[in-house]
């Protein structure tokens, strides 16, 4: 109101000036003296109160709607509403265009991630309906076939179970719904039972395994063991899939106060700079030809990091092209009794 009565008052002012410097010019001032007066004031006010009410119920009132739309109800902090205003707009707008950005950037992770899913399993389909036609046109009487196909059939289902569950482990750990069940276990110990489950696969490639602990005793620490087994394992399966003929995969724990750093070395291809920022994302493959045709889901870094994330630590990588790659994650050491 008081912004209102100020310019409403000034506006009237000019009016009624302007009205007496032109009699005034006029000649006539001194005959005119006293309905000159009555003249101004008249202008005066039918100049100030049709101004104040524009100002105060169709500009300043509406400013204030607006303001308040703008900061959810709050009222000015100063007496400068338009200044205000044109700050809260502001603020407003940067807010929206970093919503709408972030709906943009999630509208083309959706379409992404929804063309890759049908990606992943129209192959393991396509192949168990050729298996299945093969077999009703006359290959099932066929011993040399049925047995083979029914097999190959088999190894397809058990794909699509796995990229299944890969989408659900990695579903409810980005929504926060998995519960870790910590525990204090060796993980050196889990290391090795590790190395022990893919050594079949590692042989196929003539890769050796070899664990360093900078001490000679067991390191405990508190997580989930059978999330942190998932880690180790596609960490080391990953480190085996894309290794080099007669490689080498390392396992170094290091103990870091309150933590512990383990370390999954190999000296396989290694990934190429501009792939390694996006090599924790979901079905991202630096090799898309070669990922696939090597098998794995293209979910296992996505649901590494997620683990380790929800243990609250990290997970880095430091790679080169052709010489191999180091992934480090942290744990927290579990805390002498």
């Amino acid at each position: 109101m008081k912004k209102s009565l100020q310019l409403s008052f000034g506006i009237a002012f000019c009016a009624s000036a302007l009205v007496s410097l032109f009699i005034w010019l006029s000649g006539d001032y001194v005959k005119t003296v006293s309905p000159s007066y009555s003249l101004t004031a008249l202008v005066f006010l039918m100049t100030f109160i049709p101004t104040y009410v524009v100002l105060e119920f169709l500009v300043f009132r509406k400013i204030q709607q607006i303001y308040l739309m703008f900061t959810d109800g709050k009222k000015p902090t100063t007496t400068d509403e338009i200044a205000e205003l044109e700050k809260s707009a502001n603020n407003w707008i940067a807010e929206r265009s970093e919503e709408i950005e972030q709906l943009k950037k999630l509208e083309t992770y959706r379409k992404e991630f929804l063309g890759n899913v049908s990606h992943e399993l129209k192959t393991p389909i396509f192949n168990i309906q050729g298996y299945i036609s093969t077999l009703l046109e006359g290959g099932l009487e066929d011993p040399k076939i049925n047995r083979s196909f029914l097999g190959k059939a088999e190894k397809s289902v058990e794909r699509m179970i796995t990229i299944v569950d890969d989408l659900q482990s990695i579903s409810q750990l980005e929504r926060g719904v998995l519960e870790l069940n910590e525990e204090n276990f060796d993980v050196v110990a889990l290391a090795k039972d590790v190395f022990e489950s893919l050594e079949i696969r590692a042989k196929e490639k003539n890769i050796s395994f070899e664990l360093f602990n900078d001490s000679t005793q067991p390191v405990f620490v508190t997580a989930d063991k059978f999330r942190i087994r998932q880690v180790f394992v596609n960490l080391v399966m990953n480190s085996v899939r894309y290794g080099k003929e007669g490689g080498v995969t390392q396992i170094r724990v290091n103990d870091i106060g309150d933590r512990v750093m383990v370390e999954i070395t190999d000296n396989g291809i290694g990934i190429a700079k501009e792939h390694v920022s996006r090599i924790f994302e979901r079905f991202y493959r630096a090799d898309k030809s070669r990922s696939r045709e090597l098998g794995g889901t293209g979910l296992g870094l996505a649901i590494v990091k997620h683990i380790i994330e929800a243990h609250n630590q990290k997970i880095s990588v430091l790679s080169t092209e052709g010489a191999g790659s180091v992934f480090s994650f942290t744990l927290k050491k579990t805390v002498a009794a």
